[in-house]
């Protein structure tokens, strides 16, 4: 591992390109600190630290995860990058939906340049709508170190904290964008594994702590190999795949009768990456969001029980958690992956798999396929999911919250999934100019 690192600094493009990131990186953890003007930070962590023994917190917790700590900061960053995302997310079904965009996506270069420019609009206006809801729920807190907002703040207070918010998300959209040009790796989801990786070392000292105090070094050596072991779970859940074998008959180039080489088709174990995991959360959390604004009325009293029955670690919750995974899965795979194209384009061109016809049978034999493949990856997802929820109900005082998310679900799929990403990209600068790779034997494969 030594020679590959020194390796990376002897080649000037690949040095500024990881020096450009960190740089980046570094702005990006600054303006996670920097606090919206006019917060009482004193009244705002009490408030936090008091949301977080509820079964809101987990709501809260799971926003925070993507905004790298800031939301609680209540920072010109608080929304994070998730805007972005969303307006891609949304963008991607409506590509399938609306024909119009869906030629518009067929266009090449120029179409793909039209369609990132609706997805920059349509995040400033979901970020604008986003911090005006989160400015007024951050003026209706309060803690037992009184307001988070002065109450004699008017409209000046607002106006300032949605141009601040959304100010601060587009600025992160373009350092992602810059990251993804000039840097190494792709820029939008290194700010998210930034934001993830920064709160590891506290989580592993707050772990620690409590270990030592119970005096049970046991479980120490457990809560390390199931660490190690979903980790690798991850790792193959990502880099997965099933090939589909695909041959083609002979072709006359020039004057001669050529086989075609043969190739495959490949079926990604888990294709929907953890977008799943993000949509399942969302849904699920909803109930405790309501509770949280209509304030616990006795009229609404089936939502406080939906909060409880829903809230993390119960077995409802887990149960309703792992099928809404598995059926996101179903439904963005289904998005995203057509077989009767794929059996189209293969007809088109002569191909075809072994001991399978052309035209139907093949799109059926594929959507079979994919379907076995679907319900083995978003499985092994719903598991992943849900490893944080178990590790709490077995050792409560033990393991904080922070560090259990770290053994599964969404952190650690980001980690994994960014970490090989930006892994290859540099193992592929080494090769390409004819250096040592991080693997001798074997090559690390990306993310398609």
């Amino acid at each position: 591992m030594a020679s590959p690192l020194v390796n990376i600094f002897k080649i000037p493009e690949l040095r500024n390109r990881i020096i450009f990131t960190l740089v980046i990186l570094i702005i990006y953890r600054i303006g996670a600190h920097i606090p919206i003007p006019g917060i009482n930070v004193e009244a705002l962590k009490a408030y936090f630290d008091q949301a977080s023994q509820g079964a809101a917190g987990g709501l809260l917790d799971f926003f925070d995860l993507f905004a790298g700590g800031a939301l609680k900061r209540f920072t010109i960053f608080a929304l994070g990058i998730m805007p972005y995302i969303s307006a891609s997310i949304i963008m991607q079904l409506l590509n399938v939906v609306i024909p119009a965009l869906e030629r518009l996506s067929k266009e090449g270069p120029e179409g793909h340049k039209k369609i990132n420019q609706y997805t920059r609009y349509g995040t400033v206006l979901l970020c604008t709508i986003q911090s005006l809801g989160l400015t007024f729920w951050m003026k209706s807190m309060s803690s037992p170190k009184g307001a988070v907002v002065p109450k004699d703040s008017g409209i000046e207070f607002i106006i300032i904290a949605v141009i601040a918010i959304t100010t601060g998300t587009m600025v992160l959209m373009w350092l992602g964008e810059m990251i993804t040009e000039r840097g190494i790796g792709n820029g939008i989801s290194l700010l998210i594994f930034a934001g993830i990786v920064v709160r590891v070392p506290a989580a592993i000292m707050d772990t620690l702590n409590r270990i030592v105090t119970q005096s049970d070094p046991i479980i120490g050596i457990i809560l390390i190999g199931i660490f190690l072991l979903v980790i690798a779970a991850s790792i193959l859940l990502t880099l997965g795949i099933r090939k589909i074998p695909v041959q083609y008959g002979k072709r006359i180039v020039g004057r001669r009768m050529v086989q075609m080489k043969s190739q495959s088709i490949p079926l990604r174990v888990n294709a929907a990456g953890v977008i799943p995991i993000i949509f399942a959360s969302s849904v699920i959390l909803f109930p405790a969001q309501i509770s949280n604004m209509i304030g616990g009325s006795s009229d609404y009293a089936i939502f406080t029980k939906l909060q409880y029955w829903l809230s993390p670690g119960q077995a409802l919750y887990m149960i309703f958690y792992a099928l809404l995974i598995i059926f996101f899965c179903y439904f963005y795979t289904a998005i995203q992956f057509n077989p009767v194209d794929i059996a189209e384009n293969l007809k088109k061109y002569g191909g075809f798999i072994p001991g399978i016809r052309p035209g139907k049978n093949t799109s059926d034999y594929i959507m079979w396929l994919l379907n076995r493949v679907t319900l083995s990856g978003s499985i092994f997802l719903a598991l992943i999911a849900i490893v944080p929820d178990f590790i709490m109900k077995i050792w409560p005082e033990e393991v904080s919250p922070q560090m259990a998310y770290l053994f599964g679900g969404t952190s650690l799929l980001i980690i994994v999934g960014v970490a090989l990403d930006t892994l290859k990209q540099i193992e592929s600068q080494l090769i390409m100019r004819h250096y040592d790779g991080f693997i001798k034997k074997g090559r690390v494969r990306a993310r398609h």
